[in-house]
């Protein structure tokens, strides 16, 4: 019977996986077969790895390698510390009021390239933020405030990122929270455990599974994200896929093998970065080990 069970959910759900099967994994491999240089578009039909011994080769890719890893892992970072402080700050208050988990979906319902143009209208030189320092004799012009936007450390990229990220986080907590109760909790609180005793031992193991799934679809998303960091980044460099979609789309149809190659790259490193990540994650939080008050 369960076996049976087994193959009647399979077979539910067989339309739903040949759809992904056939956009998601053959559209991989057909991308991964291109990078390797069977490209008939112009005249490539052999082999070879020549378009990923370029890109180790090139500068622009190089520096736009480190700066995709250094801004992903910054603002998933700070969206998961965020996201799990929101929520265990906003805990109670979900209990008593639907409105809580409303106010936190509302942020999510506004597009990345949204949260894009509003960022530039409040942080921009010339924004709300820089006039009304002007206007209050902070800084001697609006041009001399902080550049927040197409600046050297993706300050911007990373803050529109946290702003949609954080809600996203704490939501997915905040659910978990909700359906495990605090009967853990108070029962530790009974056999003595102090404050910090209970979070990191009690509340914090059994609310990570939420925190650090929520967290590797952060990072997979922006790792790989096109429209803020092309709005509010620099030309050079640029993150991996900014890098990817121009060189995609230049004129000169060679460069195309190429810019799929970098693609293919961006998709390798993501899930090898996101395995590296939920198992120090892991480590860290003690989920491989028994909990011990």
């Amino acid at each position: 019977m369960p076996i049976r069970s087994t193959f009647n959910r399979w077979l539910l759900l067989s339309p739903a996986l040949a759809v992904i099967g056939l956009l998601f994994v053959g559209g991989l491999l057909l991308a991964i077969v291109q990078s390797l240089g069977y490209f008939a578009v112009t005249g490539e039909q052999a082999l070879t790895g020549r378009h990923y011994l370029a890109l180790a080769n090139d500068v622009e890719v190089r520096a736009s390698l480190w700066l995709t890893l250094k801004l992903t892992t910054t603002a998933t970072l700070i969206s998961a510390l965020l996201g799990l402080a929101v929520a265990l700050g906003l805990r109670e208050a979900a209990r008593r009021s639907r409105a809580v988990n409303l106010l936190l979906q509302i942020p999510l319902a506004v597009p990345h390239l949204a949260m894009a143009g509003a960022l530039i209208t409040v942080i921009a030189p010339s924004g709300l933020l820089a006039r009304a320092a002007f206007a209050l004799g902070f800084i001697q012009q609006p041009a001399d405030f902080p550049a927040l936007i197409n600046d050297r450390y993706g300050a911007g990229i990373v803050l529109a990122y946290v702003l949609k990220e954080v809600p996203f986080i704490a939501l997915m907590t905040l659910a978990l929270l909700a359906r495990l109760g605090d009967d853990y909790e108070q029962a530790a609180r009974v056999l003595g455990a102090s404050a910090w005793q209970r979070f990191r031992f009690v509340t914090l193991p059994l609310i990570a599974p939420a925190v650090v799934s929520s967290s590797l679809m952060v990072f997979a998303f922006i790792f790989g994200a096109f429209e803020v960091p092309y709005i509010l980044g620099r030309p050079f460099p640029a993150m991996l896929s900014v890098i990817a979609q121009q060189r995609y789309l230049d004129v000169n149809l060679a460069a195309r093998p190429g810019a799929i190659a970098l693609a293919v790259l961006s998709t390798l490193l993501t899930a090898t970065l996101a395995w590296a990540y939920l198992r120090l994650t892991r480590t860290l939080l003690g989920l491989d080990r028994p909990f011990i008050l």
